[in-house]
């Protein structure tokens, strides 16, 4: 039986002119022994088809022919997709439809996200088709359901798209809490992931099964594609570097060889790091080409879905030439045609530079090449940084989220609402998945006496009893508390934005409320393409009318400004090391070879093992640059921590700036460097790990920041509520709400585990204290090169345009900076050190 359904999918794929890869027939043969697994294989090599053949094996051998086919109805969910992003769901449904199409196969296949209509979504529950694409939310909101146990009731498969995509965030912790419940409602589904891009492998395998009874991590297959894909990075060189880049200077001066790179292939995707830029872009793309209008468009999470669905389905058919993008297109939906892409800016890191080479040549065999788009000269460094880490196979690893109580919180009001739990059941659940798999007991009543009763600070407010036991049972005794709480699923992913409509209807997308309150009736600003004019806000709505001309503000989102990775921070170290002993590798390191010789006849040239510190006196004070090359956000947690040992040796008023490379410490007075570097009087050394923890929240405003930082985790948790549709509340009135709980609970809950997790995701997510950490182990092992300069140095230069970015408009920025150029220009032309 089963040699003939094998037989089947070798058929169809030999019809397809293809050839079935070995790690496909690895996957059917494990799908045929009831196994579970993740497939790791490059992009476009053939992951979709391997897995979904495998979901079909079970039925096809038990209808073994055409004839059987013909008689069956179509089953009822077997398979059920998890895919991280909107925009991957028409393109999967297509892929799963084609052998259902081409053999007559009675399965249906079905989408259900965001996007899909409440009434669809109430047909699917009550007839649901065989196989279903939706979210990790779409996923929690059916759990919630009490039909969710009878149309989950002969599901055989859990396939989840880009495992590697949710697997470092809350929606992965989401991801791992329904796979859970699946598995208790349904023990012998089969579970796989998909990734193309991961270095911990084994890791994202144990967090995708979870745990099983006995507390050991579930056996699962891991299945390497070992496909040959050949990846072509390189980068478009400019015609003039100057010798003191700063961030984002070169960028649209590279248009013409953008535009010239687009035009040899015949179509082409040009990513961006943040929206601002694909909105920039787009319009410098247009405006030089007029004659591309109508095959030129942009894309990127804010649009409106119909606009992004117009963008995709015109990049399937071919119809587009050019599509400015961000991460919204980096995942795996499948555009043939797309045999060009390029990367605006820093790639930031190994794996991301890799996923979005993949969108090009997305077929086996075929080469895939990216073309990176310098926006100042170091990013060349990165370019070759990032190549040679990929020939080494240096890929970052995900790190999964560990115990994040205020998704528990919300799990245990979802799991309520489907049907009620029993406490001691639903907590081994939970601690069958990989997240929770080290929940105390003590946490574990926590949340739950939190959802009952509001715990310590909120008892007397019966809107936060939102789980009560009866008869044994816990479930949601109000059904307004339900509604509520279905609405405030997606909060995990959610950012505090507006819709964007036009006064005579249209929809155009959502935009930062932090933009928009900064804006007078009548202003003008560019969005999706388009020319706006701002009339009013109105019901969360920021209505507005086309301006007649495209002079106004460019639209900035908060949150997009990535730091390089650990792994790309290494690999640049590494071709630095190279370039201090004069070794210029490709024509990246050839055409920067001026801006680092400069740099090595003013100052010097780190190898790998030393840590350059320079030191500068200018009329705004005294100056102390370090290069560690870790990343903006360590950079900022490092500048502040040195700033405050300094100060503790002497009085001292310190300035930070930092980006990618390092930062800069600005005081009035000389710091004592020298003596900060020995321990003395229980004074940590500057570069020692002791007492991190009490430092670091001390030399920054982390109070403010973990208040912040408590808004996500209150709506996650459930305690403020964005409104119901038509009535949502502004960014302002959740902000207040959420630090007034965050008040109450330090005033009265002084225990609640909440404001812990607030305080640890400060130092993890917004200082990467663990990175912090090992950079500091590895600094106090390296050699100090102290260099005392006369001027600024290449390295230096753009840390001083960084501080002045802050306090100057852009006009009177690019006058100062061009002043500082020319100074600076003259003084290496004289030869002077």
């Amino acid at each position: 039986m089963s040699s003939s359904a094998l037989a089947l999918a070798e058929r169809w794929f030999a019809q397809r002119q293809w050839q079935p890869f070995d790690f496909q027939r690895q996957v059917w043969e494990a799908f045929l022994a009831g196994e579970s697994g993740l497939i790791h294989a490059p992009t476009g090599t053939g992951k979709t088809y391997a897995v979904w053949w495998g979901a079909l094996l079970p039925w096809l051998i038990r209808h073994p022919d055409a004839a059987a086919w013909a008689g069956a109805k179509a089953p009822k969910l077997r398979v059920l997709w998890l895919t991280p992003l909107r925009a991957l769901a028409a393109d999967t449904a297509q892929a799963l439809q084609a052998p259902l199409s081409d053999l007559g196969l009675p399965w249906t296949v079905a989408r259900r996200t965001g996007d899909t209509s409440s009434a669809r979504k109430q047909r699917q529950l009550k007839q649901p088709p065989s196989a279903l694409i939706t979210t990790p939310e779409s996923l929690s909101l059916i759990l919630s359901r009490p039909e969710g146990k009878r149309f989950f009731a002969e599901l055989e498969t859990v396939v989840v798209d880009e495992w590697h995509e949710l697997l470092g965030n809350k929606r992965g912790v989401q991801t791992e809490l329904g796979l859970a419940r699946l598995r208790r409602w349904r023990p012998e589904v089969r579970i796989w992931g998909l990734s193309a891009t991961m270095g911990n492998l084994e890791t994202a395998r144990a967090a995708l099964l979870g745990l099983d009874e006995a507390g050991a991590i579930r056996a699962g297959r891991l299945v390497r594609g070992l496909v040959p894909k050949e990846v072509v990075i390189d980068a478009l060189i400019p015609d003039a570097i100057e010798r003191f880049p700063w961030a984002g200077h070169m960028g649209l001066k590279m248009l013409p060889q953008v535009i010239a790179a687009i035009e040899e292939g015949r179509s082409a995707l040009v990513f961006t790091n943040t929206r601002n830029q694909t909105e920039n872009w787009y319009q410098a793309i247009l405006k030089a080409r007029p004659e591309w209008a109508g095959q030129i468009a942009l894309h990127h999470g804010s649009l409106a879905a119909k606009t992004r669905r117009w963008v995709e389905d015109g990049l399937r058919q071919g119809a587009l030439r050019c599509v400015v993008c961000t991460s919204s297109l980096d995942l795996g939906v499948d555009f043939t045609p797309v045999d060009r892409v390029l990367q605006v800016g820093s790639p930031k890191g190994v794996a991301r530079l890799l996923q979005r080479a993949g969108r090009s040549g997305h077929q086996p065999g075929v080469v895939s090449r990216v073309t990176c788009v310098p926006t100042h000269a170091f990013e060349l460094v990165e370019v070759v940084a990032v190549r040679n880490a990929l020939a080494a196979g240096q890929i970052e690893a995900r790190d999964p989220v560990q115990k994040p109580l205020d998704v528990l919180v919300q799990h245990l009001v979802t799991v309520a609402l489907g049907g009620g739990f029993e406490a001691a059941q639903l907590k081994e659940e939970v601690r069958s998945s990989y997240a929770y798999r080290a929940l105390t007991d003590a946490e574990w009543e926590w949340a739950l006496r939190f959802v009952s009763d509001g715990g310590e600070a909120l008892t007397a407010y019966s809107e936060y009893q939102r789980v009560r036991p009866q008869n044994g049972r816990y479930r949601v005794p109000e059904r307004r508390i339900g509604r509520r709480h279905r609405l405030s699923i997606g909060t995990i992913v959610s950012d505090a934005a507006l819709r964007v409509k036009y006064l005579n209807g249209g929809s155009l997308g959502t935009i930062t409320e932090s933009f928009i309150s900064r804006l007078k009736p009548g202003d003008k600003f560019i969005f999706a393409g388009r020319s706006l004019e701002f009339v009013r806000v109105r019901d969360m709505t920021a209505w507005v009318r086309r301006a007649k001309n495209s002079r106004g503000a460019i639209p900035a989102w908060s949150g997009t400004s990535l730091p390089i990775s650990a792994a790309l921070g290494a690999a640049v170290r590494a071709e630095l090391h190279q370039a201090a002993l004069d070794q210029w590798d490709g024509p990246e390191m050839m055409a920067v070879q001026p801006v680092l010789t400069l740099q090595k006849e003013w100052s010097r040239i780190p190898t790998v093992g030393q840590l350059l510190v320079e030191r500068l006196k200018t009329r705004e004070g005294w100056h102390l640059f370090f290069y560690p090359f870790e990343g903006k956000l360590v950079h900022q947690g490092l500048a502040a921590l040195f700033a405050y040992r300094l100060a503790r040796r002497q009085p001292l008023s310190v300035a930070l700036t930092a980006n990618d490379y390092g930062f800069e410490l600005l005081s009035p007075d000389p710091p004592p460097l020298a003596e900060a570097l020995i321990a003395e009087d229980g004074i940590p050394s500057l570069f020692s790990r002791q007492r991190l923890l009490d430092e670091i929240p001390a030399s920054l405003n982390a109070s403010e920041m973990a208040r912040r930082q408590f808004r996500e985790i209150a709506r996650v948790a459930g305690l403020v509520f964005s409104g119901f549709p038509g009535q949502q509340r502004s960014a302002r009135h959740l902000q207040a709400s959420s630090s007034l709980f965050y008040e109450v609970f330090r005033k009265y809950d002084a225990g609640n585990l909440l404001l812990r997790q607030a305080d640890r995701e400060v130092l993890e997510r917004q200082l990467e204290h663990g990175r912090l950490s090992q950079t500091l182990a590895r600094l106090a092992d390296s050699e100090l090169l102290l260099v005392d300069l006369q001027r600024p140095s290449p390295l230096a230069f753009p840390l001083l345009v960084e501080r002045l970015q802050a306090r100057l408009s852009t006009e009177k920025l690019a006058d100062r900076v061009r002043r500082m150029t020319v100074s600076l220009e003259k003084a290496a032309s004289a030869g002077t050190a």
